[in-house]
């Protein structure tokens, strides 16, 4: 029998990426055939999973890594050239969209699928799945475009307003809903396809049947709504690997053998304006709140050098990393906050933007990690201040440590392919979202 095929579409930073990849695994080891189309700058951390590629432009990426986007995403800009920034970066937006339309319909052209799973970032992947004839899933790693009136839009700010909480979806989605004429463009051009209507229909188009949206989190950190729609869905999360296995290099394992427990400080993705006075804020705060340091430079640029009391580090799986912290200080991303859920060790947040602001909230509400301490209020007083906190507060790591055994009972990608499964055996779905 020939195996069922499975195109993957998710586009945006590692985080966004390597959640996917981790589905893309499971639905191999399930007997799929499987491809992943997302930025080419991802080839070969793909391909080194035994997952086929389809590359798309890394323009949009390039874009956030420009003086622009450093500006926009850094707390310390000022507002007014952040907003700047942004309308610079936003009218490029349009023109970077079509193209990944149009790579998002080849992907799908060179790899026919029987199922499209897609990530929020890449509008045109319902629409070709329309066009195909194919179910689709939205996969997302944070709550933001179904609604319910159980929380904000993640990355919203939490208002005591009766209807508040639905109405800041309606807000996500008329976000979204601006890409409404490009959209019908690809659809009579590229597609063939008649106009949708409305702004939702971006992402949800009515031609495509009901689009289940699969949450990859757990409910254990934030439960599933009873408001939502059948067709809404909390996996639990989607992990790539636990780290095992993984052998660390020289310096590093040597620096964790030689003292206590270091605090891992690291912002992943998010560009920096200047790097190295990110990295001495960090040194100075570990050092004024008298822990070793793991400091991660990441695309951040972040380096220090290197001493008895603090290391700089390539990437290296946080699976691994983590759970031989005694905290770990990050800028909030859904997959680096996972990790750090996994590990059970207290956190300290710093978010930049959007959903990073949410997770922060939740991680501190679920008594997990110290109040949010936003990019823009990052000191060195501030930040040694909340790291002493966080690698003190016995409640904090007793929390953790029991959140952790939780996580670790779950398996989010084998429910998401199960889900997958039963929909190509029976493709009848739900209400819509």
């Amino acid at each position: 029998m020939t195996p069922r095929k499975v195109l993957i579409c998710t586009y945006g930073t590692r985080g966004d990426v390597e959640p996917f990849l981790a589905l893309a695994h499971g639905l191999k080891e399930a007997g799929f055939d499987v491809a992943l189309a997302t930025s080419s700058r991802f080839r070969a951390f793909v391909e080194s999973h035994g997952v086929a590629f389809f590359p798309m432009s890394d323009t949009s990426l390039a874009a956030l890594e420009s003086p622009d986007g450093k500006t926009m995403l850094e707390g310390d800009s000022g507002l007014l050239p952040r907003i700047t920034a942004g309308i610079r970066l936003s009218r490029r937006s349009g023109a970077i969209q079509d193209g990944l339309m149009r790579e998002t319909f080849a992907a799908a052209i060179d790899f026919p699928p029987d199922l499209i799973v897609f990530n929020a970032k890449l509008f045109a992947a319902p629409h070709v799945a329309e066009k195909l004839g194919v179910p689709a899933f939205l996969g997302m790693l944070q709550p933001m475009l179904v609604p319910t009136a159980a929380f904000p839009a993640m990355g919203l700010p939490n208002l005591p307003l009766p209807g508040y909480n639905r109405f800041t979806y309606v807000l996500v989605r008329k976000s979204i809903g601006s890409f409404r004429r490009r959209m019908n463009r690809f659809r009579h051009e590229v597609l063939d396809l008649p106009p949708v209507r409305n702004g939702s229909a971006v992402l949800f188009p009515p031609g495509a049947g009901n689009i289940g949206v699969l949450h990859a989190y757990s409910s254990g950190v934030l439960p599933r709504p009873r408001d939502w729609p059948e067709s809404a869905r909390v996996t639990g999360y989607w992990r790539l690997d636990d780290g095992r296995g993984y052998t660390p290099p020289p310096d590093l394992a040597a620096f964790l053998d030689r003292g206590e427990p270091p605090v891992f400080i690291g912002f992943g993705s998010m560009p920096s304006g200047d790097a190295r006075a990110l990295a001495r804020l960090a040194a100075a705060a570990l050092r004024k709140a008298g822990r070793r340091g793991v400091i991660a430079k990441g695309w951040a640029g972040l380096d220090v050098e290197g001493s008895d009391d603090i290391i700089a580090i390539p990437p290296v799986p946080y699976a691994w990393l983590f759970p031989r912290m005694a905290a770990v200080v990050h800028h909030g991303g859904a997959g680096t906050t996972a990790e750090g859920l996994h590990a059970g060790v207290p956190c300290v947040i710093c978010p930049f933007f959007g959903d990073q602001r949410g997770w922060a909230q939740l991680s501190a509400a679920l008594g997990v990690g110290v109040a949010p301490l936003p990019r823009r209020r990052l000191t060195e007083d501030s930040l040694a201040a909340a790291i002493a906190e966080a690698v003190t507060n016995t409640l904090l790591r007793d929390n953790a440590e029991n959140l952790a055994a939780r996580l670790r009972r779950e398996n989010g990608v084998k429910t998401a392919v199960e889900i997958i499964t039963q929909t190509l055996s029976d493709p009848r779905r739900g209400e819509t979202v």
